[in-house]
């Protein structure tokens, strides 16, 4: 089962990857192994059995890794807009939490202030 099947893995991930445009680590989850697995998969060992296929891959994971700045952002955008609006419920400030005060009613703006 040994060497076969690590190469059907490598092939399978790269058509996953082609097929999907997903991420290494969506990729490893996919398929219930590491990220460094998928790697060396996609990387060393696709490289010898199928170099055409081996560039495709490197083409999706080199845009995927100039894009990851990107999502890594929005996802800290998306993280810090729900604790805004849940403002009037339950928020468990931290220390370094930026919070926003609503004080119109002195200053007609939205000011704000850091937990420390």
């Amino acid at each position: 089962m040994g060497k076969l099947y690590i190469e059907e893995r490598a092939i399978n991930l790269a058509h996953y990857i082609i097929d999907s445009k997903d991420t290494v680590r969506g990729a490893a989850k996919k398929f219930g192994v590491s990220k460094s697995t998928v790697h060396k998969d996609v990387s060393e060992r696709l490289q010898k059995i199928s170099p055409c296929l081996a560039a495709e891959v490197r083409s999706i994971l080199d845009e995927n890794k100039a894009e990851r700045h990107i999502r890594g952002g929005m996802a800290t955008k998306l993280k810090y807009s729900h604790e805004h609006e849940n403002l009037n419920g339950k928020v468990r400030l931290t220390k370094g939490t930026l919070l926003f005060v609503n004080l119109s009613l002195h200053f007609g703006t939205l000011l704000p202030f850091t937990i420390y």
